[in-house]
């Protein structure tokens, strides 16, 4: 984890020194930051490992067991709102929307309207798996009613709509929907549906806060950019350093102990009812809960108290010195490097490796991965700067790319591809690049643009969907030469 943060620290670093100055306290949190980020995402994977993994897998086989579908329509929906309600990523993004509109989207209403939609999408993914499903069809026809719905919603929501899939795959919901994935696919009796069926559920469920989002704005009497005023991110601690951290560690604990706590709470039920696993086991599982508890909440502090804040400050700053085409290159650069700070980029790089027989390996998944997200980020850079060009614009031609290529690919390699493009816009995304793209937003155009810095995750989602199918039609066509 430590090579994973060095590339963005020394980024900053350089610019620091060269380019932009920013103000020593700002950039001292960041350093400290970034320390903290190291230590909790180690602890975190661990902990995934050790505990979340076999929470998802052993939830997943006892649904599978019913194979009754009302059992998996409630358990999907009530699985996947629980998840999602407290999912860390979608506090800071739902905060940051209700800032950056004035209050026109509530921050609870937005947090209660993106969970329903992962619920009732889990709920459609796993049904997808019992019954054996074509996720293709599912895709052509969920991505679209997103069509339909987002020709008829305002042009100035579809940012906000599109990144609040991406910030919903998150550090809890990303382990625990693929975990329970796998978990009902190991229970099939065909060991091909294994492969093709355990990826494709994160995929497919990103797709619910799309559609409820753009639902709700057209219901509501809010929906009006006219009624959005942006607002810059204020600078809250001034000189303060060390203890920027101590006052942000109680609310991170408290976002992560809701995050897991209904999860846990309904394995230590199932233990007790259902799964009874031996104690030794049990004993491990609680253990990893531990671990990923601690190191969650040691990231979100240091993302909350260092990262989000240079983010924002150094976007900010580049635009007003005039160093336009500098944000273009730190923008690829960025997307080199950030994806392999996002935890649930590892813990899908090792599923793959694992269910592929080793045929695909993390780093090929990791590297093809962070050339998606570079280009995502710089295109992202570009639609800011640039007026002419509209968020519409690449979600169009790039879905349009994505729903051809998979007619084309392994099935396996669709599922994946889908996978990569939520787990790419991880916390990171959420809280630092999101943090630069608004303030390189705020400082350009009129009082209205920080609303352009929203679409930065949905094309960061997009991106490695793309790019992982190009991956699939390479792994394809050597398939064939070896035959």
């Amino acid at each position: 984890m430590l090579f994973a943060v060095i590339p963005v620290t020394l980024i900053m670093a350089i610019l620091n020194l060269t380019v932009v100055r920013l103000d020593n306290h700002v950039f001292l949190r960041f350093i400290v930051g970034a320390v903290f980020v190291v230590v909790g995402l180690s602890l975190f994977l661990f902990g995934v490992d050790l505990g979340i993994e076999p929470i998802g897998v052993n939830i997943g086989k006892e649904i599978v067991k019913s194979r009754k579908t009302a059992i998996f329509v409630i358990s999907g929906f009530i699985l996947g709102f629980i998840i999602t309600i407290a999912e860390p990523d979608i506090l800071i993004f739902a905060e940051n929307v209700s800032n950056a509109t004035n209050g026109a989207f509530g921050r609870m209403s937005l947090i209660v309207c993106i969970s329903l939609g992962i619920g009732i999408m889990l709920s459609i993914g796993l049904i997808r798996i019992l019954y054996d499903i074509s996720i293709i069809k599912l895709f052509y026809i969920f991505y679209g009613i997103v069509l339909i719905v987002a020709l008829v919603a305002q042009n100035d929501i579809l940012g906000i709509a599109f990144d609040s899939a991406g910030a919903t795959t998150g550090s809890m919901t990303v382990p625990f929907m693929l975990a329970l994935g796998a978990g009902i696919s190991s229970m099939k009796t065909r060991s091909n549906d294994v492969e093709n069926d355990s990826f494709g559920l994160t995929g497919l469920a990103s797709i619910g806060p799309i559609i409820s989002v753009l639902l709700m704005s057209i219901f509501s009497r809010s929906n009006s950019a006219k009624n959005m005023v942006s607002s810059e991110i204020a600078e809250t601690y001034s000189n303060k350093i060390f203890s920027v951290f101590w006052e942000h560690i109680p609310s991170s604990a408290y976002e992560v102990l809701m995050s897991l706590l209904p999860v846990i709470l309904i394995f230590i039920l199932l233990q007790i009812t259902k799964i009874k696993l031996k104690k030794r086991i049990f004993k491990r599982i609680m253990k990893g809960v531990l671990y990923t508890f601690l190191g969650l909440v040691i990231f979100l502090t240091g993302v909350n108290a260092g990262f989000s804040e240079a983010g924002e400050m150094m976007g900010k700053k580049l635009v007003t010195n005039g160093d336009s085409w500098l944000i273009i290159v730190i923008g690829f650069v960025l997307g080199l490097c950030i994806i392999f700070a996002e935890p649930a980029v590892h813990v899908l790089g090792d599923q793959i490796e694992e269910v592929t027989g080793s045929s695909i390996k993390k780093p090929i998944v990791l590297g093809t991965m962070a050339i998606g997200v570079a280009v995502a980020i710089t295109l992202a850079m570009l639609k800011i700067l640039v007026p002419g060009i509209q968020l519409w614009h690449y979600l169009l031609l790039g879905y349009s790319i994505a729903l051809i290529l998979m007619r084309f690919i392994p099935k396996i390699f669709v599922g994946i591809a889908f996978d990569s493009g939520g787990v790419a816009s991880g916390p990171m995304s959420v809280t630092f690049v999101l943090a630069f793209a608004q303030g390189v937003a705020n400082s350009t155009g009129d009082g209205m643009s920080g609303l352009d810095g929203f679409g930065t995750i949905a094309i960061i989602a997009l991106a490695p969907i793309i790019t992982m199918e190009i991956l699939g039609l390479i792994y394809k066509i050597k398939l064939k030469r070896q035959k």
